[in-house]
């Protein structure tokens, strides 16, 4: 027990009365009693508590105590305060990030190609640089993010990357979009990550999936206020002629700016350190407050109090948790799960100017498809912890897309421009199950130091997912591509297969774990988690999420 990794968390097997919380009533010591043990994506933890206790310089230790009790309605108010404080900031920085990353769409609506003298295969190129140099930053940026901690690496590269995105304004050809391309995508990599990092800090595992379909229902809002901004912005006229999306860019770049500033002063490191900044001299929570938060997240996860909250990954364990073979089926999906939907969604506005609609109509025309996005990505997520079937439910999105991609490739070149709107507004549009994966990830990572590998790695599979999707659609198969649609509607089965492997491999994985655990005795159980005190999925004890 002398490592960080081998001290963890004590949960009490009887809940003793603390001060101040001896009035709790029959119905919430049986919450309390049922509370110790979320389920899926966690660890058995009811013999060996004396195998679960923090490290030392876990910054909540203060607030741990095993027999420390609280109501339901004490924490229905705490987590209403997280919800309001922590996440909707976390919401706020999202929308900063998806309104640089996305309005280089909406300048392709715009006059962008033919001011830079560029082909949709140099703008498919510039989406690739950004896409690999997103993917080269993940890793690193997750890592800095532990040590220093996210509540200062956010902010920081927040301002970074807003002062490059206003800088686009200045772009003069090809060669200078493909460098700031590259600059926004060193920036804003690692940014999903170490949000979903942070919040972890705040949330129990079966809270995350709703809270991280906010963070996704406001990328997909920041579309309809990109939309309406751009739709404002690129009816300026320079009396320089200069591109009407260059005030697109330096707008929305300034707006992030202030963004990132108010973040360095408003995100606490933990729900311990809360007091400073703008976020006052008494900071967002009470004593009592504290505890309820450090003690309900560390019931849920043991593993979470294996590390403090700017202790830095080392190369060791970031080589045992690259090695770790159970996080593997979900990077697998993560590398194609997307890509069917992916180029319908980066050429919806090209595919709409390119079938007569006009430009200020294609932007407003994206609306649509944005709301139809934030309906199926919430009933998405809620079906998913719903049904505890997130497996077969992301193999159920791969029939939406595949079904929607037969019907654009047997579509008439002909038809009428609508129907086609209808079709890839729908594809666009599609029941997202990435809050539900990412979430899935940091429930099955089984530590901490995995989960911040596992969060980056996942996303990273993303990207390389994106990368190629971005160029599956080819200038010369345009305006239809009917070529690219049939390597899209393969990869979709491929997909579909997956997600029902995926499904198979955890449940064998539970069961089996299950029965060898179920076999053992109190006593060989406890023999066993002292014998074996480092937290992760290996062990017998820890049930995956599927």
């Amino acid at each position: 027990m002398a490592t960080d990794d081998k001290k963890i968390v004590e949960i009490s097997a009887t809940q003793k009365d603390s001060p101040g919380t001896s009035d709790l009533d029959e119905s919430d010591r049986e919450w309390q009693q049922q509370y110790s043990h979320s389920g899926e994506g966690t660890f058995e933890v009811k013999e060996g508590h004396q195998f679960y206790r923090p490290i030392d310089s876990y910054e909540g230790i203060h607030r741990w105590d095993p027999n420390f009790e609280w109501t339901k309605e004490e924490e229905q108010k705490v987590v209403r305060k997280i919800d309001t404080r922590v996440l909707t900031f976390a919401c706020v920085t999202f929308f900063a990030l998806q309104l640089d990353r996305g309005n280089i769409s909406q300048a392709l609506a715009s006059t962008l190609l033919e001011d830079l003298k560029m082909t949709s295969n140099d703008y498919n190129l510039g989406q690739t640089i950004f896409l690999v140099c997103f993917l080269l930053a993940e890793m690193p940026s997750q890592l800095i993010s532990k040590r220093l901690g996210p509540d200062r690496w956010i902010p920081t590269q927040m301002v970074l990357w807003s002062t490059v995105a206003s800088c686009q304004a200045f772009l003069k050809n090809k060669h200078a979009y493909f460098a700031t391309r590259a600059l926004l995508g060193l920036l804003e990599g690692g940014f999903i990550p170490d949000t979903v990092l942070f919040l972890s800090f705040f949330y129990k595992s079966n809270e995350l999936p709703k809270r991280l379909t906010c963070f996704w229902v406001t990328y997909t809002f920041t579309g309809i206020v990109g939309a309406f901004l751009a739709f404002g912005l690129l009816h300026i006229k320079s009396s320089e002629g200069l591109g009407p999306w260059r005030y697109l860019f330096a707008y929305e770049g300034l707006i992030t700016g202030v963004i990132g500033i108010i973040a360095a002063f408003w995100m606490p490191a933990s729900p311990v350190q809360t007091k400073g900044g703008l976020r006052g001299k008494n900071g967002w929570f009470n004593e009592h407050e504290e505890k309820i938060i450090v003690n309900r997240v560390l019931r849920d996860d043991p593993s979470k109090g294996s590390m403090h909250n700017r202790q830095a990954v080392t190369p060791k364990l970031l080589w045992q948790s690259l090695q770790d073979y159970h996080m593997w089926p979900v990077y697998a999906i993560g590398l194609i799960w997307q890509i069917p939907f992916t180029p319908a969604t980066n050429y919806l506005t090209l595919q709409l100017k390119e079938v007569g609609f006009a430009t200020f109509h294609v932007t407003l025309l994206t609306i649509p498809a944005a709301i139809v996005s934030i309906i199926t990505i919430t009933g998405t997520t809620w079906l998913a912890e719903r049904t505890n079937q997130r497996f077969f439910l992301g193999a159920a999105v791969e029939v939406w897309s595949l079904i929607l991609l037969i019907v654009l490739e047997v579509l008439p070149e002909k038809s009428m421009p609508w129907p086609r709107w209808a079709i890839l507004t729908l594809l666009v549009g599609n029941p997202s199950i990435h809050p539900v994966l990412v979430a899935l990830t940091s429930r099955n990572a089984g530590s901490v130091r995995t989960r911040t590998v596992a969060s980056a790695l996942y996303n990273m599979s993303i990207q390389l997912g994106a990368i190629s999707g971005a160029n599956v659609y080819q200038d010369s198969d345009s305006p239809y591509y009917k070529h690219g649609n049939k390597v899209l509607i393969a990869l979709a089965v491929v997909s579909f297969f997956l997600f029902i492997s995926a499904k198979f491999y955890y449940d064998w994985l539970n069961r089996r774990n299950a029965a060898k655990w179920d076999a053992m005795t109190s006593e060989q159980r406890e023999q066993y988690l002292s014998e074996n005190p480092i937290l992760t999925n290996k062990r017998l004890d820890f049930r995956f999420s599927r």
